[in-house]
């Protein structure tokens, strides 16, 4: 058994507000998980993020963007100019998510060798 550290805490006898839900509703949604895998390596524009994500909707990009943004898990930096230069960076809140990010990213690649067929 693993050490009690490592454990995750005892639910109560019911649950008003799970943790999991909580910190599952911050990164839902289809392509959250990659936008912030792919910002976690730097900063980068809407375009370059619609280019790395080729199947998003324009419109699906910038509602996930919006939504990491009002949840403090982005930072949206507008440099105010014509054309507009929007670049976007995990926040310094945002960094306390790679672990998580880190942990899904291992676990996921280890379950897609897992029902990957042997070529």
């Amino acid at each position: 058994m693993p050490p009690s550290s490592s454990r995750l805490p005892r639910p109560p006898e019911t649950v008003e507000h799970c943790p999991v839900d909580t910190a599952l509703a911050v990164i839902r949604g289809r392509w959250k998980g990659t936008i912030l895998w792919l910002l976690s390596e730097r900063p980068m524009r809407t375009s370059e993020l619609r280019r790395r994500i080729p199947r998003i909707s324009e419109r699906m990009l910038i509602r996930h963007l919006q939504e990491l943004v009002g949840d403090g898990v982005l930072d949206r930096h507008d440099a105010g100019t014509v054309p507009p230069h929007v670049t976007y960076s995990v926040s310094e809140y945002g960094r306390t998510l790679e672990p998580v990010v880190r942990a899904l990213c291992s676990w996921g690649g280890d379950h897609l060798d897992r029902h990957t067929p042997a070529r």
